[in-house]
């Protein structure tokens, strides 16, 4: 029987999968099997933490809305906020309303007394 030569495109295969495991520590990065357990782990955690994080900053920028506008100078709590915003039609995402309730607080107490208006 005659000898067959292997090509390389397994020995492909595993050095992209080696590439993608570099970073990670001990087998985990140098034994194939392992390599590949740990991918498919990495990719399901990246896959689940994309909507962990979005619902991580929306949480954030309700908290810092809501301890602005609790503060003093405005009347109401961050539910009645939204809610009058809504009424008005005033098209503000909360990552706008966090973003100035940080930078220039005056600037949304000047918003929530337009709306009580």
């Amino acid at each position: 029987m005659t000898r067959v030569r292997r090509g390389y495109i397994a020995r492909r295969r595993r050095s992209k999968m080696r590439l993608f495991a570099s970073t990670f520590r001990g087998a985990h990065s140098r034994l194939t099997r392992t390599i590949m357990q740990q991918k498919m782990r990495a990719l399901v955690s990246t896959h689940r933490d994309r909507g962990r994080q979005k619902r991580d900053f929306r949480r954030l920028w309700i908290t810092r809305i809501n301890a602005v506008t609790r503060e003093g100078r405005v009347s109401h709590s961050y539910s009645r906020l939204i809610h009058d915003l809504r009424k008005r039609q005033l098209l503000l995402n909360r990552k706008i309303l966090a973003q100035i309730a940080i930078s220039n607080k005056n600037s949304l107490y000047m918003i929530s007394n337009e709306i009580l208006k």
